[in-house]
């Protein structure tokens, strides 16, 4: 199951219209940063083809301005 971590930086004024976008889908948590405007993401899907819809997902989103993977695991399931 791959397991990202980013940093989304939205454009100037976006920051919460980004956080309500990415929290309403599915296998994302988000995490508002207090003292800058960046927000921190972590994405949990089951597949790759799971993973897939989410980038796509994510490629879509208009108020992102950057988003910076940080770390990213798979880890297989025994």
């Amino acid at each position: 199951m791959p397991i990202k971590s980013y940093l989304a930086h939205p454009y100037q004024g976006q920051k919460m219209e980004l956080y309500n976008t990415l929290s309403q889908l599915e296998g994302c948590e988000v995490i508002p940063a207090e003292n800058k405007d960046v927000l921190i993401l972590v994405t949990d899907t089951e597949t790759s083809k799971q993973e897939d819809a989410l980038q796509e997902k994510l490629n879509m989103i208009k108020s992102i301005k950057l988003l910076a993977m940080v770390a990213g695991f798979n880890a297989s399931k025994n």
